[in-house]
């Protein structure tokens, strides 16, 4: 795969869920089963808003980077072993002509997981993924400066609209914007350039070479980053980890059966049902506030993000 079609609107959330960049290189889809494959990206979405969940709780009690480092302790295990699996094994996975390249991938996502986690505790679920739900936008608008490609007017205007979106939540007019309230932006920020990584490698490694770097850089990194701030998680707490891995090898799976099944393109606009499961869980569970402006400007943003996702699949075509 080749472009940004590969990558699901909250495959971040992902990314929380640390998603699987790309996954292995599969058959043409068979289009009589776009329905279920549809279905299964929907299941998918609602498992990592439970993974956000999960993420939440332990993230209030532990720092982020030892829930990250763990995840991908485990993540990084799925990946060899799902690699292990595909012609060539790891001896293929392993070679790439572009190593520094994706090493920083899998440092950036990784690093976007431990930002997504922080805003979690201190936005909740509702508005974190109200302001992250802008990455589309942002592949956009710098696939024109770190790919060269052409971004048309349309495109334009609703990156801008889009932008006016995330202004609406964050409500700049009813006080001052809190370093904290720009967490998810900078997450969404770093989950796109990622994105736009993950497609200039495509040019020269075939996508399990991608997904075997993207989960081992990822965890050496968290493991030199979270290993100083180690403790032993409390027994119930080492059930919610467990549930959180659970979810993520579950939510990996589903996806790549999904993308088996139908283009990644007509799943994308899929993955913003993410936002709804999270908008329902975050006032059911943890009692968040449904703000009107974080209604109004979320519906902005995904707007803006169908549309260009809905471009991009047009000039594809």
């Amino acid at each position: 795969m080749s472009d940004d079609r590969s990558h699901p609107p909250y495959a971040a959330s992902a990314a929380v869920a640390a998603p699987p960049p790309i996954p292995p290189q599969t058959p043409p889809p068979v289009r009589d089963r776009t329905r279920l494959a549809i279905a299964l990206m929907c299941l998918v979405s609602l498992i990592f808003a439970f993974q956000d969940v999960f993420s939440r709780i332990l993230g209030g009690d532990y720092p982020p980077v030892l829930i990250v480092m763990i995840r991908y302790w485990v993540f990084a295990a799925f990946v060899i072993a799902l690699v292990a699996r595909q012609p060539g094994g790891l001896r293929r996975a392993i070679r790439t002509k572009r190593p520094l390249t994706q090493i920083a991938r899998g440092v950036i996502l990784a690093l976007e997981v431990v930002l997504m986690v922080e805003a979690f505790v201190r936005l909740g679920l509702i508005e974190t993924h109200a302001v992250f739900s802008v990455y589309p936008l942002l592949v956009a608008a710098l696939s024109g400066p770190v790919l060269r490609e052409t971004v048309g007017w349309r495109r334009w205007t609703a990156i801008a609209i889009g932008f006016l979106g995330i202004l609406v939540i964050l409500n700049p007019g009813g006080g001052v914007i809190s370093v904290t309230a720009l967490l998810p932006f900078a997450a969404a920020l770093m989950f796109a350039l990622y994105g736009l990584l993950t497609r200039h490698v495509s040019r020269d490694d075939p996508a399990m070479v991608s997904f075997f770097w993207t989960g081992v850089s990822g965890a050496v990194a968290m493991t030199l980053i979270g290993i100083w701030d180690w403790q032993w998680l409390a027994p119930m707490d080492w059930v919610w980890m467990g549930c959180l891995c659970v979810c993520g090898m579950t939510s990996h799976y589903l996806m790549i059966r999904s993308y088996e099944m139908a283009e990644a393109s007509a799943l994308q606009p899929f993955g913003y049902t993410q936002l709804v499961w999270v908008s329902i869980i975050g006032v059911w569970l943890f009692g968040e506030t449904l703000r009107p402006n974080v209604v109004v400007g979320g519906a902005i943003v995904v707007a803006a993000g169908i549309f260009t996702l809905w471009r991009q699949r047009r000039r594809s075509a």
